[in-house]
């Protein structure tokens, strides 16, 4: 995130601190369409001018005499250029050894890890963090929505036995805040620490026209690394496996359309007083990253499957990775949900159904082992800060039970 080029989507392209630079002394080089300088071998060779449009450019009216700019149009070369220099530090915060030197790039380079694996295998991944980002924008509240946007990629890398490498991102306004913008990149990276990846690169699009008023969107992108031989892909799955939960912070990044029609119904306020903070500070609780504790449960205990409780909600997300003619059994009384859970169903008046196909309800991520392996998973995770359960298990589904199915009581 060292270097801006714009191009004719009115783009920043940002690529790590360690991939781009500029020739010592010389002023970060821009593609424009009206003034731009050329460069070759680190040296400008040469200068297009711009010039006022006359009656013969224009097929208007002819009589305009005024030369526009980007500016006019409303993309701020300068506050991009102004937003790169505030994000490198944050980006330099999630260096990997992998990240490869080099000058000019128009793509980030990452050296692959191959001496220490026989067959890797990367898995990619693409997320965003749905309508969660508008009561981020709502409150004014920034600096934990790109933790968001990290975990909900990398979580679902790590369900496959991955660990993440690295991650791009893509913020779109049509307006640039400095601070709005920065504060994002700064949980960003926060997010890239946590899950020990780097962020290598990204692209801040400023569009007039395509967004209203101070709002913006996020994507993420993360590329990891497996041993073939260590996918985890739910095949080991069998009955009588167990099943434990790892808590959530709350509704993490899901159901924010739901919740948004929950808060419009019962009239509360964001600020109003909940469960010992606000309710806007439990609603933008950041999604936890479970993948460090998870690649060191890894290296000591055989995970059959993994299920990311994403959209969907426990209901859906489970059978992904449970073989045919399974039924995953789940006491919901082995958990103790949130605060926020209660709230959302009671002011919406929501069936237990729906709240366990919209919301994780507690528990963000769900491991199937032997029950051999069980207490050993338990207490490594403990010992990784985790707060787990046992929530269920796996059995064998009747004889109409073809399709795998999660039955919650």
């Amino acid at each position: 995130m060292h270097h801006t080029a714009f191009r004719g989507r009115d783009r920043i392209d940002r690529l790590s601190p360690s991939v781009q630079a500029s020739p010592q002394g010389a002023a970060p080089h821009h593609r424009r369409r009206l003034s731009v300088f050329v460069f070759h071998r680190r040296q400008p060779v040469c200068q297009f001018r711009s010039r006022p449009l006359s009656s013969k450019q224009n097929p208007g009216d002819g009589k305009s005499e005024v030369s526009l700019s980007y500016r006019d149009a409303g993309v701020d070369i300068d506050a991009g250029n102004a937003l790169v220099d505030r994000i490198k530090p944050h980006a330099v915060r999630t260096r990997r050894p992998e990240v490869m030197a080099g000058l000019g790039g128009f793509g980030a380079l990452f050296e692959l890890p191959l001496d220490r694996y026989r067959q890797p295998v990367l898995v990619s991944g693409t997320d965003g963090v749905g309508t969660k980002l508008r009561l981020a924008i709502q409150s004014g509240r920034h600096d934990t929505i790109g933790i968001d946007l990290v975990a909900m990629c990398v979580n679902d890398l790590i369900v496959q036995g991955a660990e993440p490498l690295f991650f791009l991102d893509y913020y779109a306004t049509a307006h640039l805040s400095l601070d709005t913008a920065e504060a994002v990149v700064r949980g960003i990276a926060d997010g890239c620490v946590q899950s020990g990846c780097a962020l290598i690169g990204g692209e801040t699009a400023e569009m007039p026209g395509m967004y209203e008023g101070e709002d913006y969107d996020l994507a993420g992108f993360c590329v990891g690394i497996v041993e073939k031989a260590k996918i985890i892909d739910g095949s080991k799955v069998a009955p009588g496996d167990v099943l434990i939960g790892l808590s959530s912070s709350g509704p993490h990044s899901n159901g924010y359309s739901l919740i948004r029609k929950v808060i419009e119904h019962s009239g509360a306020g964001l600020d109003d007083a909940f469960d010992g903070a606000t309710l806007i500070e439990r609603l933008l609780a950041p999604t936890r990253i479970y993948v460090k504790p998870l690649l060191a449960l890894f290296e000591q205990v055989p995970v059959h499957a993994l299920a990311h409780i994403t959209g969907g909600g426990l209901l859906e997300n489970l059978p992904r990775v449970m073989p045919t003619g399974t039924v995953a059994h789940i006491d919901a009384s082995s958990w103790t949900r949130p605060a926020v859970f209660d709230w959302l169903q009671q002011q919406g008046n929501i069936v237990d159904e729906e709240m366990y196909r919209t919301f994780n309800c507690g528990i963000g991520m769900v491991l199937a082992v032997a029950a051999a392996d069980a207490e050993a998973t338990l207490s490594l995770l403990a010992q990784q800060g985790e707060q787990t359960q046992v929530i269920g298990r796996i059995e064998s589904g009747g004889a109409g039970d073809a399709a795998p199915r999660v039955h919650i009581g």
